[in-house]
């Protein structure tokens, strides 16, 4: 009789026990995920939809960007991505705050002065006052992640105060770390060099920019959110990478890029560091700059990929990490003749404007419970992603908290390119957006589903400008018709303009948005808003009341402001705004904060024409005086040499 072992029936049992093993241990691997997962907000400056590869549309784009096209391919493509403004800093303050730029009276850089002309006559129409910075005491999203126990890591650039390192700094505000402070190259590779055809990067080990293995110049920026990462990934990490590119200066650190761009655009080798005329996507520099941060992208993702997870045994960081990244504006255009940085072809114009190239932007969404390889046309907003994160970590909004974005973990979750599953605060699918630039190019935009308008406020000075704009951007099933905004349609339908005109008047009121004011000293200005005008006669201070006195001429007082300062003549200074209260028997009264030092009133009559009590003169006028006073020239200009100054 043949015997047959029984060693192979025993084998068999044991790998049995060890199969079963590993698949209830994979199993208890996903019901062990950390309930927290990590959250990286990568928010870079000044890219260009149409600077990215996979957002190629018509004519292709030079830029090379495989990390950022791997990323889109591991998550949400959105084509219809937008920035909260059209400009780096309140589309900034908006990310953090989740409030919209028009509400928090953050709506274009800088800020914080009192209401001027920039020209004495010259001037017809000048912004409003407008915050320097997102204030301290917001309940912004660092505060709210540490709430929810997160370390809060920030790297790069900040921008959200009256100067760069003015107060708020990011540790003000509830971040654990920052590379924004005194000593730290804040803006590392993007740090400026003397003459951008000479000091490349090198292999030198005291060269701060040394280049890699790949020929890479060191990013202190993208190094510091790298080391953020492993110093804290015993606990939930929300970081904020914020890297300046790829504002100006227009500049790559790698030789080698810039030949590989002169030589793939097939143009010279520069000869003058000084310009770049080239018409289009054809800046060598810039080029080399979008490739770099897309390289520093794939660094972050490549550590997430690398490092094991210690909340998660057996797994990588990146198994339960959402990525965002997107931009804070429109590609800057540049031209002159001086320097074409970008082309946002088809998409019209660039960063300061409020048309599609100004707002649109690249817009990457991945992360645990995301479908991978989605392309979605659902529009979407940078205010969209405090709510959005909030339900991503399991908190709700605090108690009051305004937050003018939408939710949209559930759309993520479910299915990326419904548009309806993205809702209102009324619990309807939102098809509004709304956008407000009283400056430079004075415009307020609203886009309800496939139609958007431009309210264009400067449009009785400039023959050329129409009133309104109306463009379909898309067709009712989504399909493109003028992305290009090159066909206004309000002529051919005035019925359509003035309900989205209304809408936006509605949106806009609720916000207590601050509208342009006339100058009225302008020479463009109509002799009936210059002579209707209230005259402001004097004053006086009682304590802390100051009282106003004017006469009326015709129109109406709208508004009544207290424009003050408490840190007057640094190179910091900040001038806030406080209501003042118009009485009936022609006066105006306002309260001096106790810490004011000096003080302008302000009207604002029906018509919008503003009225500077004392009169605030042009810019110029502003430096001269700074000047005069420091006995040299100076930076910035005060305000204080033609304000009131407090009464003890």
């Amino acid at each position: 009789m043949k015997v047959v072992s029984k060693k192979p029936t025993v084998c068999v049992a044991i790998r049995w026990v060890l199969l079963v093993n590993l698949l209830l241990a994979s199993l208890a691997g996903k019901d062990d995920r950390p309930a927290k997962p990590n959250v990286i907000l990568m928010f870079v400056d000044d890219l260009g939809w149409q600077d990215v590869k996979c957002y190629d549309i018509d004519k292709p784009s030079p830029m090379e960007t495989p990390n950022l096209d791997a990323l889109a391919k591991r998550g949400v493509q959105f084509w219809n991505g937008y920035s909260p403004a059209p400009t780096c800093a309140p589309s900034r303050s908006a990310l953090l705050s989740g409030v919209h730029p028009a509400r928090a009276q953050k709506t274009h850089v800088v800020g914080g002065t009192p209401p001027h002309p920039h020209h004495s006559v010259g001037t017809t129409l000048m912004a409003p006052w407008y915050s320097g910075r997102m204030p301290e005491t917001t309940f912004n999203l660092a505060k709210a992640m540490k709430a929810e126990g997160y370390s809060t890591g920030h790297t790069g650039k900040w921008h959200i105060a009256v100067e760069h390192h003015a107060f708020p700094q990011p540790m003000d505000i509830g971040f654990d770390f920052t590379t924004h402070q005194a000593g730290c190259n804040t803006r590392g590779v993007q740090s400026g060099m003397r003459n951008r055809l000479d000091g490349f990067a090198t292999n030198a080990k005291n060269d701060p920019y040394r280049l890699d293995q790949n020929g890479f110049a060191r990013d202190i920026v993208t190094t510091e959110a790298i080391n953020f990462i492993d110093d804290h990934k015993e606990e939930p990490v929300f970081l904020y990478y914020a890297t300046w590119l790829v504002h100006t200066p227009i500049q790559i650190r790698s030789k080698r890029l810039l030949e590989k761009y002169c030589k793939k655009l097939g143009v010279e080798m520069p000869s003058d560091p000084g310009k770049w005329p080239l018409e289009g996507q054809n800046n060598p520099y810039y080029c080399g700059m979008v490739e770099t941060l897309d390289y520093y992208v794939g660094q972050i993702i490549s550590h997430l990929e690398e490092t094991n997870d210690p909340r998660w045994p057996g797994h990588k960081l990146i198994e339960n990490t959402y990525i965002i990244f997107t931009s804070d504006n429109g590609g800057m255009e540049g031209g002159g003749g001086h320097e074409v940085i970008t082309d946002n072809y088809p998409l019209d114009k660039g960063k300061i404007n409020a048309k599609e190239g100004g707002t649109r932007v690249p817009f990457i969404i991945a992360g645990p419970g995301i479908k991978k390889g989605v392309q979605s046309e659902v529009v979407i907003n940078g205010l969209d992603l405090y709510p959005t994160i909030l339900s991503w970590v399991g908190a709700q909004p605090k108690e009051g908290k305004i937050l003018d974005g939408s939710d949209l973990s559930t759309m993520l979750k479910t299915d990326a390119t419904k548009a309806e599953l993205v809702v209102d605060a009324d619990g309807k699918p939102r098809n509004t957006m709304v956008w407000h630039f009283p400056h430079s190019s004075m415009q307020s935009t609203i886009r309800i589903g496939g139609f958007k308008l431009i309210r264009n406020h400067n449009y009785l000075f400039h023959p050329s400008v129409p009133q309104f704009e109306l463009y379909q951007l898309y067709d009712e099933s989504g399909k493109r018709v003028d992305i290009e905004e090159a066909k206004n349609l309000s002529d051919q339908d005035p019925e359509r303009v003035q309900k989205m005109d209304q809408c936006l008047t509605e949106i806009l009121t609720e916000m207590d948005a601050s509208q342009p004011l006339y100058n009225i000293y302008g020479r463009h200005v109509s002799a009936q808003f210059k002579n209707s005008a209230p005259t402001a006669l004097k004053h006086t201070q009682s304590g802390n009341t100051v009282t106003l006195n004017y006469k009326e001429n015709g129109t109406k007082l709208r508004k009544a402001h207290l424009i003050y300062t408490n840190n007057p003549g640094v190179h910091e200074e900040e001038w806030f705004r406080n209501p003042a209260t118009i009485n009936a028997d022609n006066t105006v009264t306002a309260i001096l904060p106790a810490d004011a030092t000096h003080y302008y009133i302000n009207l604002i009559d029906t018509n919008q024409v503003l009225v500077s009590y004392p009169e605030c003169p042009d810019s110029r006028a502003h430096s001269e005086a700074t000047t005069k006073a420091l006995g040299k020239k100076a930076h910035k200009s005060s305000y204080i040499h033609f304000a009131l100054p407090t009464k003890p």
